[in-house]
């Protein structure tokens, strides 16, 4: 005769987290996302955005500024004056609204796409297209991949092409942070590809366990880049994922500027008062290649890009300003000219930089270049300043 086992007491579930906005929601079905205005420029019922005009202009300008950069970045690859870039097309609202969210003390480890993030910072656009060129000019010295920016001044961290290690980094300094009781939030960038990575699991892991105070911020393009989402992860969004580690998410429309903008800065403060992170997911698209390397065409069907077109994130934003009032077609205009003007003068800026030194081989290593090693590079100079030998 053998005795019954008993039974185990009920497991104890824990209750779904709240957003970090309050009222919004965390995450939800497939197709649901916070948002403010739709994309022919209306507000949804009770969410009139309580920004100041001069903010509501500044989002505006700088997305129809990245937008402009990268259409000329790309013309500049394909006319070979540089090697490589990565386009934000698609994606400017989701970029600069969390940017603009955070405060300029906060620091920002991005990911593949938010190159932008370095030029609201203050990186001249002189600066950044020779970092594209590689001369004298660029801050990496020609010893980092195009896009690769870095910007010490303005609390931006070079990204690097290894995806998701910027998530353990990001969360690495919010503990930091934390410790040394700096009033500073991280905010650390991830695509959707990098949900999938082990450095999204330690990173989170770690800022949900030591209430780290860092924004991990998850751009969703829908490509990793010839993955759809859909073959990423079976969840039914990736902002869920945020509750499994008992960190609050939310579900943005990263094509919304103003929603990006209220969420991000939301988890902003909410992590400056010492609650520890939030998770967003930024629902937005990839209207390009993942690279100027890559054509999409070959692996996704152009009609789904149409689809988003419809959903671009300038022309929603111009549609409000433009009922609101606040913004005219002349105004279009002109920023258009002020823009071309301001890229075009970069440009030449970037351009006219001479090449490297090649005595920057050693003296970019060492504080004070020993003799042999002196001796030995001006040998090396010397000998192929000589004319070749003639076999005349």
């Amino acid at each position: 005769m053998t005795s019954k086992k008993a039974k185990p007491p009920p497991r104890k579930v824990a209750p779904r987290s709240k957003a970090a906005t309050g009222p919004l929601p965390d995450h939800g079905p497939r197709e649901s996302a916070y948002s403010i205005v739709r994309p022919d420029g209306t507000v949804l019922p009770g969410r009139e955005p309580k920004l100041p005009t001069e903010k509501l202009l500044y989002l505006y300008r700088t997305m129809v500024l990245v937008r402009e950069f990268d259409r000329r970045m790309l013309v500049l690859q394909r006319q070979g004056r540089i090697g490589f870039y990565g386009p934000i097309k698609g994606q400017e609202a989701a970029t600069v609204g969390s940017v603009a969210a955070v405060e300029d003390r906060d620091w920002i480890f991005p990911a593949l796409r938010e190159g932008a993030a370095a030029m609201m910072r203050g990186l001249p656009l002189a600066q950044v297209i020779a970092q594209l060129v590689g001369n004298s000019l660029d801050r990496c010295k020609g010893r980092q991949m195009p896009c690769h920016y870095t910007f010490k001044a303005g609390n931006y961290v070079s990204m690097s092409s290894v995806i998701g290690t910027q998530i353990t980094h990001a969360a690495g300094a919010a503990m930091a942070a934390k410790i040394r009781k700096d009033d500073v939030v991280v905010l650390g960038y991830m695509g959707d590809g990098a949900t999938s990575s082990n450095d999204f699991h330690a990173g989170m892991n770690f800022a949900a366990v030591f209430k780290a105070p860092v924004i991990m911020f998850c751009q969703n393009n829908q490509w990793a880049i010839s993955v759809p989402v859909h073959q990423q992860h079976a969840a039914e969004t990736i902002a869920i994922k945020g509750t499994a580690y008992g960190m609050p998410s939310v579900r943005v429309d990263g094509n919304d500027v103003l929603a990006v903008y209220e969420v991000t800065k939301a988890a902003a403060d909410r992590a400056r008062r010492g609650d520890g992170p939030t998770f967003i997911e930024a629902v937005t698209y990839r209207r390009l290649g993942h690279s100027s390397s890559d054509d999409p065409d070959k692996y996704r069907d152009p009609k789904e890009t149409e689809v988003w077109e419809q959903r671009d994130p300038l022309e929603r934003m111009k549609r409000y300003l433009l009922a609101r009032k606040v913004w005219r077609e002349r105004d279009e205009q002109e920023l258009n000219e002020k823009i071309g003007d301001e890229v075009n003068e970069a440009i030449k800026v970037a351009e006219a930089a001479p090449p490297l030194p090649a005595e920057a081989l050693i003296t970019d290593v060492f504080a004070e270049v020993p003799a042999n090693l002196r001796a030995h590079f001006d040998a090396e100079i010397d000998a192929n300043a000589r004319p070749a030998p003639s076999h005349s």
